[in-house]
Order: structure tokens, then C-alpha cells, then sequence
């Protein structure tokens, strides 16, 4: 008997991966988590049956959404992590000397367990003496945060469930409010593809507009992600994610990424016509 995960991206496409085994099922307070193993993806994670990250292609993500920020901002110490119990957003930012604190605010404990246990090549820096774990709701937890953060990171699931309030102008808002003056918020983005995927992805980008002076969204592709085309949007008080680039400092630390460049870094934010036309529509 075999044995496939399968979710749908639409009411007419499904994507499917042979697994070899199932590692862990289990429901939290406020979602079900499942762990599989697969010859073509390694381990990956699903919450609520919606794909989450595969050992084979997660660095594409983690990379995009940490790089792009650290390669711009000239000196950030202090970031805050909202959502990413998987570790992976934390795993890329400990490879900095100069970030100093690193607060990882996760709603949801039994997936930062499971990944801990079953998923040691992101939750690996987990243990890192400047990460410090906080099981909230990162709504609230960042509502009464004035001017604390360098870098902010909104690492969240898709807007149902336990990440639907991290798709609200209100959200947007606090995460302004909490930045320093020089701030920076990076969040993942959506695909721009499907139209019910678009939609969501026009929502927030027209929340974060409002929230935001500088606000832009860059592109990666990530194969187990619905259509392979994934955004993100980068949003800051003062710093522009080209104009500001400071390629020779990043490359100087000599990090050896797998996907992301400074060449690349430039070429992510020149979006294909459909997607400008979807976020002028909005803007």
C-alpha cells in the first residue's frame, strides 16, 4: 500500500508527495500537527493538512525572508519573531555576531516540541543563549511594544486559524509602533497565483501600505508552496530593500547561502506584470 500527502491549492489542482512514513500526528489547542518522512522532500511539516516546510526546500524560504532584511539594515541587535516554531527564521538570524536578542513569539508550544524532536535541521538554534521562546499570541504580545526592535519577523501560517490576526491592519499597526525609528518588518506574503490565494496576498499588502512608508514585496520560489511562487513584503520607517543594500558589508560576513544572494537580493523586487498589477489595484 502506499502512502501520499495531498492538499489541495485549488478546488482543481492537488499537490501530492509520496511518504514513506508518518512520524507524528497530534491536535494542540489550536491546530493539528503532522510530521511525515519522503524520499524526494525528506521531513516535512503540515499544520491543519496545509504544508508548512520540507527539509529539501525550507532554506529557500528561511533564507528570502531573514537575508533580505539583515542585508539592509546596518545594525540590527534586537528582533522580534512572531509565529516560526519550526526554528528556521531563528537558525538564519543566529548566524549573526551582532544580533544581540532574539524573541520568538509562538502561539502554539507542541509545535516548537515537535520540531525540536523531529525537525533538528531548523529548530537546531532553538537553544541559543540569545533566543528566548514566548508561548503568547503575537497579536497581543506585540500591542504595548514601543520602539524595541531593529527587525521585526512575521513568520505566520496562512490567514486562517491561529494566523488570521497576523493579517490585520491593527496587527500591522503595532508592529510600526514597536519598531525603532529605523525599523524594518518582514512578512511572508502569500502566492500571488491562485485568486484565492491573490486575494489574501492583495489584503495584507494593502494593510501594510497603510501602516507603512516604505513598502515593497519581493519574490522566491519554493517548490511545495502553492504554484512554486511565493511572495513576501518588506516594510520599513526608513531604509529602501534596493537603494539601501549594502552588498559589500553582507558579503563580507561571509554567511555561504544556498539560495540567497546579493545579486539575487536586487532581482527578487522586480516582480512580474500580473503581480504589480495585483498590488497597484490595492495600493
Amino acid at each position: 500500500m502506499q502512502l501520499w500527502y495531498s492538499e489541495e491549492h485549488t478546488e482543481s489542482v492537488k499537490f501530492s508527495i509520496k511518504v514513506d512514513r508518518q512520524l507524528f500526528t497530534g491536535q494542540s489547542d489550536f491546530q493539528r500537527i503532522d510530521v511525515f518522512d519522503s524520499k524526494e522532500f525528506g521531513r516535512f511539516l503540515t499544520l491543519d493538512g496545509y504544508m508548512m516546510l520540507t527539509e529539501k526546500d525550507e532554506f529557500i524560504y528561511h533564507e528570502m525572508i531573514v537575508h533580505v532584511p539583515m542585508a539592509v539594515h546596518p545594525d540590527v541587535r534586537n528582533v522580534l519573531v512572531i509565529g516560526a516554531g519550526d526554528g528556521g527564521v531563528v537558525r538564519e538570524l543566529t548566524r549573526y555576531g551582532g544580533v544581540r536578542s532574539i524573541e520568538l513569539c509562538e502561539i502554539d508550544e507542541l509545535v516548537v516540541e515537535v520540531c525540536k524532536k523531529y525537525l533538528p535541521q531548523t529548530a537546531g538554534s532553538l537553544s541559543d543563549e540569545r533566543v528566548k521562546i514566548l508561548y503568547e499570541d503575537g497579536l497581543r504580545y506585540v500591542r504595548d511594544k514601543v520602539d524595541l526592535y531593529d527587525l521585526i519577523i512575521v513568520d505566520s501560517t496562512d490567514p486562517f486559524g491561529p494566523g488570521e490576526g497576523l493579517f490585520t491592519k491593527e496587527f500591522y499597526g503595532n508592529c510600526f509602533k514597536a519598531l525603532k525609528a529605523d525599523g524594518i518588518m518582514v512578512n511572508q506574503h502569500e502566492s500571488p497565483f491562485y485568486p484565492n490565494d491573490a486575494i489574501a496576498m492583495q489584503r495584507a499588502h494593502q494593510r501594510i501600505v497603510q501602516s507603512f512608508p516604505i513598502s515593497r514585496v519581493y519574490q522566491a520560489h519554493i517548490p511545495t508552496y502553492p504554484s512554486g511562487h511565493w511572495l513576501f513584503g518588506f516594510a520599513s520607517k526608513k531604509y529602501h530593500p534596493v537603494k539601501d543594500l549594502d552588498e559589500v558589508r553582507w558579503n563580507l560576513l561571509g554567511l555561504g547561502t544556498k539560495y540567497y544572494n546579493t545579486r539575487l537580493h536586487a532581482g527578487a523586487f522586480a516582480l512580474p506584470n500580473y503581480v504589480e498589477e495585483l498590488l497597484r489595484d490595492v495600493e
